[in-house]
């Protein structure tokens, strides 16, 4: 147990990015995500809605409180309240972490932006901080203490989004899109502000650090204005095209119940 959490540092060689223990793992956990948001997605699809939220609020709650956990833990371990400046949840991927108890207890418009929100990046957060996470995967073991709760955590982001659209719980309404950038934006400036004090680069707002956020950095020339700038604009893109490309969907099948 103590090499499992890391206690005192792992003793073990970290089999490595994209490993067979990388992708066994990390796919092991897609199959159960994808299996279980499937199963009770289509259980609660036909029930009302405060039913079909109850899942929303379990995850929530399952995966604050993990996360919760690890901060307080990572502290312990490395003998340093101050560590916690490195594990606030400010990355793109800990977005659900707000977003999901937002869908779970929020109301009317800023509910439904939530979830559509979890719906849009949960589950592009789910495979890129599985296997997309080459940072963790080449300095921890893969069953280890902190590759076990990313994994999860990301997993669950995924499995949120999976069971919203499953279960019926999608609005995607258009007037709803701006709130959707607000939360986006919020969350962006907070980072930022993490980033400016502590520093760090949450968000990666501050350089690419070997993503593909490089190509932008050394575009503009690491500009501490412009390059954030990009950053957040292609953020919202994505959101953008996400909307879009779903309106088009929606459209095509509208067209084709008519001709049918």
């Amino acid at each position: 147990m103590k090499e499992f959490f890391g206690i005192g540092g792992y003793t073990r060689t970290p089999e490595g990015y994209m490993s067979p223990a990388h992708i066994i793992f990390v796919s092991s956990l897609m199959i159960v995500m994808i299996a279980a948001a499937v199963i009770l997605g289509l259980a609660y699809r036909k029930k009302d809605f405060n039913q079909k939220i109850k899942v929303i609020a379990a995850a929530a709650i399952i995966m604050d409180s993990i996360e919760l956990f690890k901060i307080v833990f990572v502290c312990w371990r490395e003998h340093s309240f101050s560590h916690v400046l490195l594990v606030l949840p400010l990355f793109l991927c800990s977005i659900p972490l707000f977003t999901l108890p937002l869908s779970a207890f929020g109301k009317g418009r800023l509910r439904e932006a939530a979830l559509d929100f979890t719906f849009i990046f949960g589950l592009l957060i789910a495979f890129l901080g599985t296997y997309g996470a080459g940072q963790n995967y080449s300095a921890y073991p893969v069953l280890g203490f902190d590759n076990v709760v990313s994994g999860i955590t990301h997993a669950i982001a995924g499995f949120a989004a999976l069971y919203i659209a499953i279960a019926g719980l999608l609005s995607m309404k258009k007037e709803n899109i701006g709130i959707s950038f607000g939360i986006l934006c919020s969350f962006c400036v907070a980072a930022y502000v993490a980033d400016v004090l502590i520093p760090y680069n949450y968000m990666f707002l501050m350089r690419g650090d070997g993503t593909p956020y490089d190509i932008f950095y050394n575009l503009v020339n690491g500009s501490k204005v412009l390059y954030p700038l990009i950053v957040v604009f292609l953020f919202l893109l994505y959101i953008s095209c996400f909307y879009a490309v779903f309106f088009l969907i929606k459209k095509h099948r509208a067209k084709e119940k008519q001709t049918a």
